[in-house]
């Protein structure tokens, strides 16, 4: 906490951010270990009425009268991701991002991001960082933080639908959980995305021997051991969207999902295990968007919130991934059982990674020192 009426924060630009560790996923798994440890216990804040929302999000109208109001293309959106994390992190953060899969016609990612660190006693900013690859790789950890719970001990095979930036990270975190991992299936949309995605699979995973090109999702998921969809498309209609059957599941797979996707209903029976990231941050999504939620969030876990609004389910039936890494619920308790596990995503993931990275970067002097003022022009 400062002492003095002066304030100076860093500047991590992404360079920066590489320089401090930002792409170390076996400490970034470990500090999402530790952040759901304070999830579990309640030593945190999101926004929200129930303190665990995703965030606000600016969204725009199929049409409007205004001329330089934007089109409601896919992922087109404005977000603000707030949240205090205790226990060793203390500190208070903001990822703030806009969105357009447009983008990517500029050679841009679908998403631009950048985070703010504060000292929660004074507010006073810590440091502004390039969040990019921040974001990217503690939500690649979660799948990780899940593999080490609940994927089988000697995984060897991962079904990957969607060759991404998201499968990328979620696929280095799943070999930091399970080292055995040596094959994976990949199905992509592209060419160009499949032989990118191989590529940087040679370059980072050599352990790694095998890689399957397949051409279905069905064949993704058939006898894989962790199954992950890391796609993006229109949402509205879960239908549409990518769908795991439960004949084509592997007894004892683990299925980490944080992108869209759908189950037909013998996955959504009871022998399936239904984990949540936070059960809390469905709670306020299913209170937040119209039902059924599903329709506006297409990420698994919001689908559970539907059936259980219709009586299919139960709350009972959902489990707390928090929970499993605190030791107060099971992790994995056969060979044969499948679990799904849903990814929203939790802006305390943010605070938790962005704070190691900050004190990476003071220790080893890296950044840029700005200065906010000298003292306060209106104390």
């Amino acid at each position: 906490m400062t002492t003095t009426p002066r304030i100076d924060f860093i500047y991590l630009s992404e360079p920066d951010m590489i320089r401090a560790g930002v792409t170390d996923m076996p400490a970034c798994v470990d500090a999402m270990e530790d952040m759901f440890s304070l999830l579990h216990t309640g030593d945190y804040r999101m926004s929200g009425s129930n303190n665990d929302s995703h965030g606000a999000m600016i969204t725009f109208p199929e049409s409007s009268p205004f001329a330089g109001m934007p089109e409601p293309t896919t992922d087109r959106r404005f977000m603000a991701m707030p949240a205090y994390l205790g226990g060793s992190f203390g500190t208070t953060g903001v990822k703030w991002y806009g969105s357009n899969i447009a983008n990517r016609e500029h050679g841009l990612p679908r998403s631009i991001l950048t985070f703010m660190l504060n000292d929660t006693v004074t507010g006073a900013p810590l440091a502004l960082m390039s969040a990019n690859l921040l974001s990217a790789y503690r939500t690649g950890a979660i799948p990780g933080v899940g593999a080490r719970h609940l994927a089988k001990a000697d995984a060897r095979v991962v079904g990957i639908v969607g060759p991404g930036v998201m499968a990328r990270t979620s696929l280095s975190a799943f070999i930091v959980a399970r080292p055995n991992i040596d094959t994976i299936k990949v199905k992509g949309r592209s060419r160009r995305s499949l032989d990118e995605f191989t590529a940087w699979v040679k370059l980072e995973h050599p352990t790694i021997t095998t890689i399957l090109e397949v051409d279905t999702i069905e064949e993704a998921v058939r006898g894989s051991d962790i199954v992950t969809f890391c796609t993006s498309g229109m949402v509205g209609d879960p239908r549409t969207y990518p769908t795991v059957e439960r004949d084509w599941v592997k007894p004892g797979a683990f299925l980490s999902m944080p992108a869209g996707c759908n189950t037909d209903a013998a996955m959504d029976a009871p022998d399936v295990r239904k984990v949540l990231d936070s059960p809390g941050l469905y709670e306020a999504w299913a209170g937040e968007v119209p039902a059924p939620a599903h329709d506006s969030i297409p990420i698994i876990g919001c689908k559970y919130m539907d059936l259980i609004r219709t009586g299919a389910l139960s709350a009972d039936d959902l489990e707390d991934l928090g929970a499993i890494v605190a030791g107060a619920s099971p992790g994995r308790r056969t060979d044969d059982e499948i679990i799904v596990l849903s990814v929203g995503g939790l802006p305390v993931e943010d605070v938790a990674w962005g704070t190691v990275i900050y004190r990476r970067a003071i220790a080893q002097g890296i950044g840029v020192s700005l200065n906010l003022w000298e003292s306060p022009a209106l104390a």
